[in-house]
Order: C-alpha cells, then structure tokens, then sequence
C-alpha cells in the first residue's frame, strides 16, 4: 500500500467522515446539543416539553397548598398539646362531646 497514494487519502476521508458520525450520534442519543453544518448548535427538543411543564407546575402548586393546611393543622396540634392550667383536658372534653 502506497502512503501517499488515492486509498490512502480515501481511507482517511472515509474514516473521519465515520468519526464525526459516531461522535454526532453520540451526542444526539445522551441529549448534548450538536453542531449544524454553520458551526451553530441544534438543541434537543421536546414537543410535550411545555405541557409537561404546565402539568407540574399545577401540581406544585397543588402541594405548596396542601403543605400549608398541614402546617396550621400541625400548629393547632402543638398549641393543644402544649396547652397549660388543663385547658388541654377541657378540649378534649369537647372533643369527645363532638363525636
């Protein structure tokens, strides 16, 4: 095989060719962001991204919300429980009438 001959040219086009392929797929199956033929970048996209976005917000507000009522329930809690001069016996007293 001649170093400087055509094959050895081809093959070595060939391979970078092959190598910029791989490399790009790469990047494309783990989600980096991957070059165009400009030089620019070209970022993963994700059609349902806005919705997905939209459904957790709702959710988290959802749970801010449910995370605030625990927190006056557990506060009401503590205020009986810590409640001095038998005013807690007194509550539970009602308590139980209420049932």
């Amino acid at each position: 095989m001649s170093w400087g001959g055509p094959a050895f040219v081809i093959a070595i086009i060939g391979l970078s060719i092959a190598g910029w392929m791989f490399t790009t797929w790469v990047r494309a199956r783990h989600g980096y962001p991957i070059e165009n033929e400009w030089g620019g970048t070209v970022h993963r996209t994700d059609p349902h991204a806005d919705r997905k976005i939209a459904l957790l917000t709702d959710d988290n507000a959802k749970l801010s919300a449910q995370i605030t009522r625990l927190e006056e329930r557990v506060s009401v809690l503590e205020r009986i429980a810590t409640d001095a001069n038998g005013r807690a016996a007194q509550l539970a007293e009602q308590i139980d009438r209420l049932r």
